[in-house]
C-alpha cells in the first residue's frame, strides 16, 4: 500500500508540479459533477414536458402557466415564457404575427445555448493542460535522477529509480487529461440533445399557438384538463 510520505516524496520529486494536477483533478471533478446533475436534469425533465405537450392538440393559458412553473431553472422555461406572451397576445388583440413568434423563440434559443456549455471551457483548459504539466513535472523529476551521477561513490543504477518516481508526473497528467476529454465529449453530445429538443418544443408551440389551436378564455371549460404535474416532475 502506498503510504502518504511516499506520495508526498512524489509531489517534492516533480518540483511540486504533482501538487498543480491534483488542484487540476479536483477542478474538473467539479465541474464534471456540476455539469452531469445540469443537463442530465434538463435532458430528462426537458423530454416529459415536450412530451406532455405533444400529446395534446390544444393549450390553455393555465397548461402555459402551468409548464413555466415546472420549468423553472430549465432551458426550456425561456421558450415557454416566450409562449405564454403570445397567448397573452392572441388573446387581447385576437391574433398575433406568427414570424413574430418564431423569431422570439429562435432568440430565446440563442440566448439560453451559451449556459448549456458554462464551464466547459475549464475542462478545455484542463485537457490541454494537465499533459504539459505533468511532462515538465518528469523533465524536473529527471534533473533529480541524474544528478545522482554528479555525487562521488552512488551506483549508477540508483538513477532507475528516481527516473521511476519522475514518471509519475506524466502519468498522472495523462489520466487527468483522458477523464476530463472523456466528460467534454460526453457533455457536448448532451448539449446537442438539449438544443434539439429545444428546437422540438419550438416547433410543437408554434404548432399549438399560431392560430386555430390556440384556446381562449371562453373555451377554455370546455377544453381538456391541463398538463398533470406529476408527469412533468416524475
Amino acid at each position: 500500500m502506498i503510504s502518504f510520505s511516499y506520495l508526498v516524496h512524489l509531489a517534492n520529486y516533480s518540483d511540486g508540479v504533482l501538487y498543480i494536477l491534483m488542484l487540476l483533478f479536483v477542478v474538473e471533478l467539479a465541474v464534471i459533477f456540476d455539469r452531469s446533475w445540469y443537463l442530465r436534469n434538463a435532458i430528462s425533465k426537458g423530454k416529459k414536458i415536450l412530451w406532455g405537450i405533444s400529446v395534446r392538440g390544444k393549450l390553455r393559458r393555465p397548461d402555459l402557466e402551468e409548464l413555466v412553473a415546472l420549468s423553472k431553472g430549465l432551458p426550456e422555461e425561456a421558450l415557454l415564457g416566450v409562449a405564454l406572451r403570445h397567448f397573452n397576445l392572441i388573446h387581447h388583440y385576437g391574433s398575433a404575427r406568427g414570424e413574430a413568434f418564431a423569431n422570439r423563440l429562435d432568440e430565446a434559443i440563442f440566448l439560453t445555448t451559451p449556459s448549456l456549455d458554462k464551464r466547459l471551457w475549464i475542462l478545455d483548459t484542463i485537457v490541454t493542460l494537465a499533459p504539459l504539466l505533468g511532462l515538465f513535472g518528469t523533465i524536473l523529476g529527471m534533473f533529480h535522477a541524474f544528478s545522482i551521477l554528479a555525487v562521488p561513490g552512488h551506483n549508477p543504477t540508483s538513477v532507475t529509480g528516481g527516473v521511476a518516481d519522475a514518471l509519475i508526473a506524466t502519468a498522472s497528467g495523462l489520466f487527468i487529461a483522458m477523464i476530463g476529454l472523456l466528460s467534454f465529449n460526453a457533455f457536448n453530445n448532451a448539449i446537442e440533445k438539449t438544443i434539439y429538443q429545444l428546437e422540438s418544443l419550438k416547433v410543437v408551440l408554434m404548432n399549438r399557438l399560431d392560430g386555430a389551436p390556440v384556446v381562449l378564455e371562453d373555451t377554455a371549460a370546455k377544453a381538456p384538463s391541463s398538463v398533470a404535474a406529476s408527469e412533468m416532475t416524475a
